[in-house]
């Protein structure tokens, strides 16, 4: 748990009282300031014994009010994660949604699950990993706006069916998924999955389609062309979970 603290907060300090609330909350025994000392110590000697030169206080050193890892950017996953997902979102500005795509598709092949799967967290990071799960669906959003803009609307669909199925409350996947649907000339499933999305709205949320999903079928139901990408813009994050 230490370990991850200061790996996602690589090369700032992390105060020993943020180390001492992850592990213990708001009550720390009164040795916690101790045991805290010793485990950053007992890191050292583990990162100490991997290297090959130099020591331990290199790469883990003591800065006042606490400590701080010290490591190259580009050995940290999220630093390399977010240097992709920002070419890629300088790609589809630039008009390129098949480079875009690509760069994506290497970002999110380092999410093998989720985030710190192998930590259990403190208070302290659970909001990192909140961070983190929301850059990554992200950048999975953006990269579906680019399979969809390179007109690969057969290979979406089982996708988006997995996606509404994991974010029942999401009207952007659900109303992708009925575009999609209609695009490739399956209209009725289009449309049954759109009056699926308005019972689960209506039935466990007590709320009515978004006006953007509303577009979205209408246009299937009148075979107009549309943006679905435009359409829904307004409504990526809100009203999904």
């Amino acid at each position: 748990m230490t370990l991850a603290l200061l790996l996602v907060r690589a090369n700032h300090v992390v105060s020993l009282e943020t180390i001492i609330k992850e592990l213990w909350e708001d009550n720390p025994p009164r040795s916690g300031a101790t045991t805290a000392q010793t485990y950053v110590y007992q890191l050292r000697r583990l990162i100490e014994g991997d290297r090959s030169s130099g020591t331990g206080k290199d790469v883990l050193i003591t800065k006042p009010p606490g400590y701080a890892l010290l490591v190259e950017p580009e050995q940290i996953d999220g630093t390399r994660f977010q240097r992709l997902t920002a070419d890629a979102h300088r790609l589809m500005e630039a008009d390129r949604p098949d480079l875009a795509a690509l760069k994506l598709r290497e970002a999110l092949e380092m999410w093998p699950g989720p985030a710190l799967a192998n930590v259990e967290p403190g208070p302290v990071l659970e909001g990192y990993i909140a961070a983190l799960e929301e850059q990554r669906m992200q950048a999975l959003n953006l990269r579906i706006g680019a399979d969809l803009k390179l007109g690969r609307h057969h290979q979406m669909v089982a996708e988006l069916r997995s996606l509404t199925v994991e974010h029942p409350y999401n009207e952007w996947y659900h109303g992708l998924l009925v575009f999609t649907l209609g695009r490739i000339g399956r209209r009725h499933e289009a449309l049954e999955a759109y009056s699926r999305t308005c019972r689960v709205l209506s039935e466990e949320l007590g709320l009515s389609p978004s006006n953007e999903l509303r577009r979205i079928q209408d246009a299937v139901l009148h075979d107009r062309a549309i943006d679905p990408l435009q359409s829904m813009a307004s409504s990526i994050g809100s009203r999904s979970a």
